[in-house]
């Protein structure tokens, strides 16, 4: 008789190679009924709703929805090819959001599929999958992106409501200045006789600077014969800037992001001194709060660090060559990874102080932030040397969050936009916040973006004037809500008062 770890390890082979199939939507039908309930009683899965399973890690709990939002498309992917085989599409203002490269979970996926029930099946964690009975796509108007079927942008462009406009004005504008000229929107216009969306897509497109293309659909829609009227669909108070051709979604996306929420940050900010006249007392500030900036920075990322480990690793009597214990414990690797970025950063630090543009600083240096964040990791077989190359090259899921990161391809087209953005800002306190949150937005490393980005900030406090600020431990929650209300509702303001709050507030204490 096999015994209980046998068991376990059978029945993991036995998801490993559901899993290796490339599917993450797992059916009852899928496992025998005595190998699903192993596995569910071992945390390795995690039912979504009556039948259908996802992959999951032990010890999360029901509660935790990593595993959930890390699988929610592919999930959704495999579940409605299961009930509508190749008859389904998400709908055109769906289809448009993920093109405008928003992969952030919905709180309802809406679909189209041919049979469709016309009701919403509820999933978990607050989220559900609408269907409804309504026209697929033309064959030729469908593509795939990640084995999603969505229409493509054009066809999607015609078919979507002025809903769309209000409810995604970001990615509305990243699909419209995506657009090369006017001639593919034309001749579905043209063709359909659409007058009503000719008026609403050059309304829009001029709202974002486009006068030429706006102007080419109203003469081509009027020399055809049709009544024109021109109305602008977004709602939202958006000052238009030169546009800038760039054929990545994501570049687009990021320019559009910085320029809605600049308006909403100086205003809670304090006057910044600016000028930082004796550079070495700053410094010396600069050094006496590493403590306690380590102890926060690195408890908010999970790690459990004291004071006298920090003391240790900063005295150097931290010796993983002589000390098995520290060799192989996390903790310590992290901590001496914080304190040799902390020098570097102390590097960049004084750079701004003296004159450097910032933007231009953290450019050039927050790889070697990351990189000695990692060294001693590296060092010590952790962490594969292959991590401190640069920009990951695979996916990456924020723990808890909605927000799904961009993809690695996106990251190299984010990054040099983002750091045009940060060089090219003239208000400090855009730098500061839009600098952090944007980095971990993005989150261009497989690990160490929270870090990074804290790094990054207070970077930006001293181009400003402002004092090196710690983020405490014990507002983690507040500090990851309001992260997250900006990367998945749009909606800086939480953030920026939290960050204004804490400029200036006695160093918090350290446990």
């Amino acid at each position: 008789m096999a015994s209980p770890n046998e068991k376990l390890a059978q029945a993991l082979e036995n998801l490993r190679e559901i899993q290796a199939s490339g599917r993450q939507a797992i059916r009852s039908a899928d496992l025998s009924r005595a190998t699903r309930e192993l596995l569910q009683k071992q945390g390795f899965l995690q039912e979504v709703m009556k039948g259908w399973y996802i992959p999951a890690r032990p010890g999360g709990g029901d509660g935790e929805t990593t595993a959930w939002f890390a699988s929610f498309w592919g999930f959704c992917r495999d579940y409605l090819n299961e009930r509508f085989g190749d008859g389904w599409a998400l709908t055109p203002e769906q289809s448009l959001v993920l093109h405008a490269g928003n992969q952030g979970v919905p709180r309802q996926l809406l679909v189209r599929a041919k049979g469709a029930r016309n009701r919403a099946t509820d999933l978990i964690h607050g989220t559900s999958i609408f269907e409804g009975d309504h026209t697929l796509p033309a064959p030729e108007d469908a593509v795939e992106l990640n084995g999603l079927r969505v229409f493509a942008i054009v066809p999607a462009m015609i078919a979507a409501g002025p809903s769309f406009f209000e409810l995604y004005p970001t990615e509305a504008r990243t699909i419209l200045s995506m657009q090369r000229d006017a001639s593919a929107l034309l001749a579905r216009l043209l063709q359909g006789g659409h007058s009503t969306i000719a008026g609403r897509l050059a309304g829009a497109l001029r709202n974002i600077g486009r006068d030429r293309e706006a102007d080419d659909i109203l003469a081509a829609m009027r020399a055809a014969g049709y009544d024109v009227r021109e109305s602008d669909p977004f709602k939202d108070n958006f000052v238009r800037s030169p546009y800038k051709r760039d054929p990545s979604p994501y570049a687009h996306r990021i320019r559009l992001m910085w320029q809605k929420m600049r308006e909403d940050i100086p205003a809670r900010f304090p006057a910044p001194p600016l000028r930082v006249n004796d550079i070495n007392a700053y410094m010396r500030q600069v050094d006496d709060i590493y403590v306690t900036d380590a102890y926060h920075s690195l408890s908010i990322e999970g790690y459990q660090v004291n004071t006298a480990l920090i003391e240790r690793v900063r005295s150097g009597a931290w010796n993983p060559d002589s000390n098995e214990a520290d060799r192989e414990h996390r903790n310590a690797l992290a901590a001496r990874g914080y304190w040799q970025a902390f020098q570097v950063v102390k590097e960049s630090i004084r750079d701004v102080l003296e004159g450097v543009n910032p933007g231009g600083v953290a450019d050039r240096n927050h790889g070697a932030w990351y990189r000695e964040l990692f060294a001693p990791s590296v060092a010590a077989g952790l962490v594969k040397p292959e991590s401190l190359a640069g920009y990951r090259n695979g996916p990456v899921y924020i723990r808890s969050s909605r927000h799904v990161p961009l993809n690695a391809e996106a990251v190299r087209d984010a990054m040099p936009v983002f750091f045009d953005l940060l060089r090219e800002e003239s208000d400090p306190a855009v730098r500061i916040v839009l600098g952090h949150f944007i980095f971990v937005y993005i989150h261009p490393y497989s690990d160490g973006n929270g870090r990074t980005g804290r790094f990054l900030m207070n970077v930006m406090n001293a181009a400003a004037g402002y004092p090196w600020t710690v983020v405490p431990v014990q507002s983690r929650a507040q500090y990851m809500a309001a992260l997250e209300a900006a990367s998945v509702d749009q909606d800086i303001r939480l953030f920026a008062a939290f960050l204004a709050g804490l400029i200036g507030q006695p160093a918090p204490q350290v446990s």
